[in-house]
Parts: C-alpha cells; sequence; structure tokens
C-alpha cells in the first residue's frame, strides 16, 4: 500500500480496540516466566553445546600468538575457535568495529576467540587458560584531549546553516555563549546478548535477541558469505535493547562459527563486561551553545556545536539535530566534530543524538530565559515555530508543543514555583522546580505483514516485527482486531521470525506506527479479500463484532475462509518526497521537582510529569509505560550513569552492574504522564507516532534545571553528582 497523502477516516477511526488501555497479551507468558528468550530455547535444538567468549586484554595492537594447549587439554572442551583463524569477517552497513577475524584489535574487549565445551562452567574455566601474545600499540582514549583535532562531520541530508547566524548574534542583545558535556553511557539492558544457533547442512537458523529481524538476516548473511535465503532469524521476545541490538554482534557470528566448527548446536551469552565493552555505548559529547535574542525574549540567532568521538569510520553523536527544528529565531547554525578515538563503538542509544543533545539545549534555554528575566515556560512558548526554521516552507504535520507546556505547568502547580534560586528550603533540603522541552523526529520506514483468517474465524497476524518490551503483540492485536471486527481474543500474534514479512523493527522510535501501519496494509488487503469472497460490496462492507455487513446482508466472517484458509499480504509504503512536503516529529514538556541536601550534595527527585504530543496512542497503558522508563533513563543520566574511561588503557572500568549505576526503585517518585489528544494524519494510516525516545528527551535537562532552581549553582556536565556542586551549596539554615 502506498502512503502518499494524508489519512483521511478509516476503520482504525472506529477506535472499538485501538487507543484503548489493553493489558499485555504476552504479559502472563512473561509474568510466569514462560515467554521464550533466546538462551532459554532449549526445545529448538538438541544436544547444545555451551560457548564463551574471550575478550582482547588490549584496546589497540595485534595478537601474535594463542597458547591454546592447557585449555584445549580442559575438562569437556569441543573445541576452541580464535580470530586467527579467520580473515575479517565483512561489517553488516551499520557495524563500524571488526566483530571476529584477522591480528587487528581495534578496541578492547573484542571477540578473539570461543571456547566450546559440554558446559557454561566447563567452558568459561577453559576460557581462562589462553594465553594471548600481544604486540600493544598507542591508542587515543580521552574526548577532550583529541577535540582539538576532531574533523568536521557534515550531514549531507540536512542544512547546517539558515540565515546570517554571526551578523543576527552580533546585533541580539541578550547573548548566551556557554559548554556542556555528556559522557559515555550504557544501554545496560537486563537480558544479555545471546544466541544458539545450529545448521542443517548449508541451512543456519539462530534463535537470538535481535530488534531488528530484516538487518540482522541480512548481515549475518554477509558475514559469512552466506544467501539470504539460507539464514533465518527467530526473536520472538527480547529482554530490552535500547539500540543496542539493533545490529549484528559478536554473540550471533561466534555462535554460527562454533556450532559449524563442532556440528551441533551451540548458546552462546555476552558477560556484562562483554556487553559494555564489546559492543556498542552512547558515546560522550562536548556541546557548545551561543544564543542571542531581543530584551523581549524573541530569539534571533541559535549555534549548537557537539563533538564526539568513535572509532576510525564510525560516526557521530548526532546531538545538534533537533536544534535545527525546535525553536524559531531567524539565523541558525549546526555542526558536528568527529574525533578519532580507540575506545569501544559508539552507536544508537535510545533517542541518539536527541537524547544528549537536549540535555544541553535546554539547560541553555533555561540560562537564557534568566538572563531575559523570564519564565522558563514562557521563554519557550514564546519562540514557538509551526514551520522547519531551517526551511519556512516546510510546515510541521502536527505541532502541539505550546499545550504540552501549558497543560504541564498547570497541572505541576508550576505558579508555586518560586523564580529566585535557593530560597525554597524544607529543614535541610533546598527545594526546586525544572521544565524542558522533548522533541524526537518521526521517521517512515517501510513495514510488511501478512495477514490469515482461518475457518474458525481467527485473524493470525505474522511480522518480523519484535516486542523488546514494548508491548508490540498488544498494539499489532489491536490493530487487527479492529480492522477485521473481532475480538482481541481472536487474534494470534507472531513476531520476530525472519521467514515472515520484513517490518520497520523496534528501533528509533518507528516500530510502533509503522508496523501497525503495515498490519492495517495487510488486513486492508485481506478485508477485500473476504468480501469478494462472501459476495459483498467492498466499497460499504463493514466488519463487527465477527460479522461482515453490506447493506442489509451480515455474514460471519468465518463464512469466508469456509473452503479454506484465506491470506494477505501487505506492507505499508511511502512517497519519497512524503517527508518533504511536511515535518514530522513529536512534542514533550518536562516537568521535574527536586531536593537537594544542603549538607550532602545529595540530590533527591520528589516528582516527575511528562505531557506528550505524539498523535494517536495506541495503547494508552503501554504506552505510559514506555515513557515512564524513558523518564527513569532520563534520571539516570541526569544523576549518575557513566562509563568511566581508563585513559592509560582504553577501556570501560566500570562494566557491570554493581559499577555502572542505574535508577533503582528509591530514586524515582511517582511518574505522572499525559497524553494530548491529537492525531497526526501525516504520520501513517494509524494517524499516531512513536513516543518510547520522546520520554527521555529533555529529562535531564529539566532535573539539571530544578538542581539549578534549588541551589542556585549551574552545572553544565553530566552526570551532576553531588561533587560537582557540594562546594558551592548555600551554607545550611
Amino acid at each position: 500500500m502506498k502512503f502518499d497523502a494524508p489519512a483521511t477516516q478509516n476503520p482504525i477511526d472506529q477506535l472499538k480496540v485501538v487507543g484503548k488501555s489493553t493489558d499485555r497479551i504476552d504479559g502472563p507468558l512473561k509474568t510466569t516466566g514462560r515467554a521464550p528468550y533466546a538462551y532459554e530455547r532449549h526445545d529448538v535444538a538438541a544436544n547444545q553445546a555451551y560457548g564463551f567468549v574471550v575478550g582482547a586484554a588490549i584496546a589497540k595492537g595485534t595478537i601474535r600468538s594463542f597458547d591454546l594447549v592447557d585449555a584445549r587439554a580442559a575438562p569437556g572442551v569441543l573445541s576452541i575457535i580464535t580470530t586467527l583463524d579467520y580473515e575479517p569477517l565483512p561489517l553488516g552497513g551499520q557495524n563500524t568495529a571488526n566483530l571476529f577475524g584477522g591480528a587487528k584489535i581495534q578496541h578492547y574487549h573484542q571477540a578473539i576467540a570461543l571456547v566450546v565445551a559440554e558446559t557454561f562452567e566447563q567452558a568459561r574455566a577453559a576460557a581462562s587458560l589462553i594465553q594471548v601474545d600481544y604486540a600493544r600499540e598507542d591508542g587515543k582514549f580521552d574526548l577532550e584531549r583529541e577535540a582539538a583535532r576532531a574533523k568536521p562531520v557534515p550531514d549531507e541530508d540536512e542544512t547546517n546553516e539558515a540565515g546570517d547566524f554571526a551578523a543576527s548574534y552580533a546585533r541580539s542583545e541578550v547573548k548566551l555563549d556557554q559548554r556542556y558535556s555528556t559522557p559515555d553511557e550504557s544501554h545496560a539492558m537486563m537480558e544479555p546478548h545471546a544466541t544458539i544457533a545450529a545448521w542443517e547442512g548449508e541451512k543456519l537458523t539462530v534463535w537470538t535477541s535481535n530488534q531488528m529481524i530484516a538487518w540482522g538476516k541480512r548481515d549475518l548473511a554477509r558475514a559469512l558469505s552466506l544467501k539470504p535465503e539460507q539464514v533465518r532469524l527467530d526473536s520472538p521476545y527480547v529482554g530490552g535493547g535500547f539500540g543496542g541490538k539493533l545490529f549484528l554482534r559478536a554473540d550471533v557470528v561466534l555462535a554460527a562459527l562454533g556450532a559449524r566448527t563442532v556440528g551441533r548446536a551451540v548458546k552462546v551469552a555476552l558477560t556484562r563486561p562483554l556487553m559494555i565493552n564489546n559492543t556498542t555505548h552512547r558515546p560522550a559529547t562536548l556541546q557548545h551553545i551561543r544564543i542571542g535574542a531581543n530584551r523581549d525574549g524573541r530569539i534571533l540567532a541559535i549555534s549548537h556545536e557537539s563533538i564526539s568521538g568513535n572509532l576510525p569510520d564510525g560516526e557521530p553523536e548526532t546531538a545538534v539535530q533537533q536544534t535545527r527544528l525546535f525553536y524559531a529565531g531567524e539565523s541558525r547554525e549546526v555542526s558536528m566534530k568527529l574525533a578519532q578515538l580507540d575506545l569501544p563503538e559508539g552507536n544508537a542509544m535510545r533517542a541518539p543524538g536527541e537524547a544528549p543533545g537536549l540535555m544541553a539545549l535546554e539547560i541553555a534555554m533555561d540560562e537564557m530565559a534568566e538572563k531575559l528575566g523570564l519564565d522558563p515556560v514562557e521563554f519557550r512558548i514564546l519562540n514557538d515555530t509551526q514551520v522547519d526554521p531551517m526551511k519556512p516552507e516546510r510546515p510541521f504535520s502536527a505541532r502541539h508543543f505550546v499545550e504540552c507546556l501549558r497543560t504541564g505547568a498547570e497541572r505541576f502547580g508550576w505558579q508555586k514555583r518560586k523564580a529566585t534560586p535557593g530560597s525554597v528550603r524544607e529543614g535541610r533540603w533546598l527545594i526546586g522546580m525544572g521544565v524542558a522541552g522533548g522533541f524526537r523526529n518521526n521517521q517512515l520506514t517501510r513495514s510488511a505483514a501478512r495477514v490469515r483468517l482461518s475457518r474458525d474465524g481467527k485473524i493470525t497476524v505474522e511480522t518480523d516485527m519484535t516486542d523488546i518490551g514494548t508491548g508490540t503483540y498488544t498494539i499489532i492485536a489491536q490493530t487487527a482486531a479492529e480492522m477485521m471486527g473481532v475480538d482481541l481474543d481472536d487474534v494470534i500474534v507472531k513476531l520476530g521470525d525472519s521467514d515472515f514479512p520484513a517490518s520497520a523493527g523496534s528501533g528509533g522510535q518507528w516500530g510502533a506506527a509503522n508496523s501497525t501501519a503495515g498490519v492495517y496494509a495487510a488486513c486492508i488487503k485481506m478485508r477485500h479479500q473476504v468480501a469478494t469472497r462472501l459476495g459483498l460490496n467492498n466499497a460499504d462492507v463493514i466488519f463487527s463484532e465477527g460479522e461482515v455487513r453490506s447493506g442489509d446482508r451480515a455474514l460471519p466472517l468465518r463464512n469466508a475462509a469456509h473452503d479454506g484458509e484465506l491470506v494477505a499480504e501487505d506492507g505499508i509504503d511511502y512517497a519519497d518526497d512524503f517527508a518533504d512536503r511536511a515535518q514530522q516529529s513529536t512534542f514533550a514538556g518536562h516537568f521535574v521537582k527536586v531536593a537537594v541536601d544542603a549538607f550532602t550534595g545529595e540530590t533527591r527527585i520528589r516528582r516527575m510529569l511528562a505531557v506528550c504530543d505524539a498523535g494517536r496512542i495506541l495503547n494508552p497503558k503501554s504506552a505510559r509505560s514506555q515513557v515512564i522508563g524513558a523518564m527513569t533513563m532520563g534520571a539516570g543520566a541526569a544523576l549518575m550513569e557513566e562509563l568511566v574511561v581508563d585513559k592509560r588503557f582504553g577501556f570501560f572500568v566500570n562494566h557491570d552492574l554493581a559499577g555502572y549505576e542505574v535508577p533503582v526503585h528509591a530514586d524515582i517518585p511517582h511518574q505522572d504522564v499525559i497524553f494530548l489528544d491529537t492525531t497526526d494524519p501525516w504520520s501513517t494510516p494509524m494517524k499516531a507516532k512513536g513516543v518510547g525516545e520522546l520520554g527521555i528527551c529533555g529529562v535531564g535537562a529539566a532535573i539539571a534545571n530544578a538542581i539549578y532552581n534549588a541551589t542556585g549553582v549551574r552545572l553544565r556536565d553530566y552526570p551532576m553528582t553531588l561533587d560537582k556542586h557540594l562546594s558551592r551549596l548555600p551554607k545550611p539554615a
């Protein structure tokens, strides 16, 4: 189905099932431990052996040789493969670091060997006996030191300048010029990267934990020099990814190589240190923001520069992308620079670009509001825009940012905030409120599905879309139930199998809207088949309560499959110029109240509120879960999360969940989420947009701004740990 014009009235608009708060249909499986995750697929292949991955103990250099004598003699060992046994495997389109093969070491804990044994313990014990002779080389591990040598990265798909920034900034009556930083961060998902691999002749099947099945199949075939039809990925349940499982990783490749070597199924899971150093992370940024405005508060000029680091041929953290679009202003310039580092690969993590970019921009907006003597909410409202500031001829498809701010301010009690920092105390606690805007672009990508109607009237949906804990099973079932006029219990959803039609996949906040639109398209084709089979007029046919109605005729839906199952397959595809005709984005207003201990500097979050504008919300219950999860990640980024770099040897020191701190229940108060009752016909036939990453965008800055309001100490370097402001806090009363 080609989608080349804004959606009009369609069957989804009935909202009998879609748009209702619905329990997750996979909930009973997960709460009882019956949902099969990758490492637990004991039933899919017999006689599974265990693989243990060995990571490089240097960050840069080469391997001269391995001594495997003791390891091979260890109990239970079936085989050991090393990186010297293979040429470097071909990389997938999104991979930067070599996954396996060759003597060259690009980063610490790069996979260099796999031990396969009868048990996990035997494989791990044998791996500890491997001796490696390295030739270490000096590396670059310090972003601040390498920043001066960072090279500009032009964004060929975007305009980077509008107007004359220098002239507009020069004549601005009020100016801001500040620098901000964000650290390296880990995805820290609960389920590790894990795979079971088995061969049948030249056909490879992997049961794995992966967000993007079609990408995984393509890249695994490339890595192993197989034809795509020789590879099958199966990933029905994913225990979190946040971008860390978008791309092919070493566990998949090594499980496949190990299984081929020993001639039986092999299972591999990465340990937590390997998850952090071997896979990907969110890169650190150094950001420079300048804003110029007239005394009335209207912005004239915005400049945003970001420097990040990555391996050679890696990509930058695109922290400037929201600054192109978020606020009005006659002139702006954005730029990115990339420093070459020999740290583990930097790549996508929840809201790549906007999450760290807004951590800086929204502090800068707060600082600018103070310079102008304006309320931070009103300053943002004053500089709202309904068109793309870089391309004024292109309007936003739907933008209700002002409503997010107004609604949030009213619900949060913003009028009670004291504008003078450090003026509210509760005993030893300094109390403050902060606000920040949230922004995340809505991305359109093709997605397909197959729909089956069986003789008993049941609807089965098949698509390689994944459920990474987001509630995908449920919203796809809701979509099919709405389209085909059946109860939710009459829909069976099958996900995560590369033998199914290729979907949008789970990533970039594009999964929900695009995957359900693909199901919508398949259901439209199925509705046509049903009407034809039943001899009904397709133009006025209605599907409701298990029946198909046209005029004064009403027939059971199951009658259409009386002579055999009906199957329909289709997908949503977007016109090439669709994104050029209207800018699609999502918006939020984030409000936070904090308390800072005047004696210790400890920060405690008291309240959090997010007001989101993301088009139609398909399932408010699971959408709320997505947003509060993202808000929690935003709190972690603001107050505690930081991968600490050993700048001598080039690795992340705190590479486990004991040293890499993430929020726990005691850190997070009650969180409120409000979804504006809006639709966006430009998005998809569902009139919905993504919301799972919007919830993190702006949260860190809202917390930072609340800390400033509480203490009068402005922090610009994340995470905002107590050591960064303790000496500057107001003296206890």
